[in-house]
């Protein structure tokens, strides 16, 4: 079975919303303001694109990425790696044809499929709706939290509000830089 990871920027009080300066969101680009730019603090983001074998995308996060992030650098990696997209609205004539092999998934269920085939680690960023249903329904086993000491308060948030039993996490890695940012890896506890 595939691992699958939950990748994202969080402020101290849950908001994952437009932290690169997405248009619609009064706190928009906030993991770079007020912020000072420690590279170590970022290391996990290179880790995830070399070992990462696939990359999993809501539709809203895929149109935004897939307008940027073929033609940077810094996400060269993820160029040619397979890509699923989970939507119920995208259709084939609306993918890029500059950003690799791109699948487009239509349910949790051809999610949990996709994780019984053969290959590494897929990769989920952005994505909160996404990520939000992937948890509820218990498909995500590992989180990568890069937590910023901010307090957001309105956004969107990683964790549905769901009333669901406990889920249990084991920390497996952790780091503090000197500009207020937490690395937290945890691996979800079957």
């Amino acid at each position: 079975m595939r691992t699958l990871i939950s990748s994202a920027f969080v402020s101290l009080d849950g908001v994952v919303e437009a932290p690169g300066g997405e248009p619609g969101y009064r706190n928009s680009g906030w993991t770079f303001k007020d912020i000072e730019f420690l590279p170590e603090a970022y290391e996990i983001k290179g880790r995830e694109q070399k070992e990462a074998t696939a990359m999993l995308l809501g539709r809203t996060s895929y149109e935004s990425f897939s307008a940027v992030w073929p033609d940077m650098e810094d996400f060269a990696d993820y160029k040619v790696m397979p890509k699923y997209v989970v939507s119920t609205t995208l259709t084939e004539d609306k993918l890029v044809s500059n950003w690799g092999e791109t699948t487009i998934l239509r349910s949790l269920d051809d999610v949990a499929a996709l994780k019984e085939t053969e290959g590494g680690p897929i990769i989920v960023h952005g994505s909160a709706s996404l990520n939000r249903s992937l948890s509820d329904a218990g498909l995500i086993d590992r989180y990568h939290l890069l937590v910023f000491p901010l307090l957001l308060g309105a956004g969107k948030r990683l964790f549905s509000a769901a009333d669901k039993d406990t889920q249990k996490l084991k920390l497996v890695e952790h780091e503090a830089y000197a500009n207020g940012l937490q690395l937290n890896v945890f691996d979800v506890v079957r």
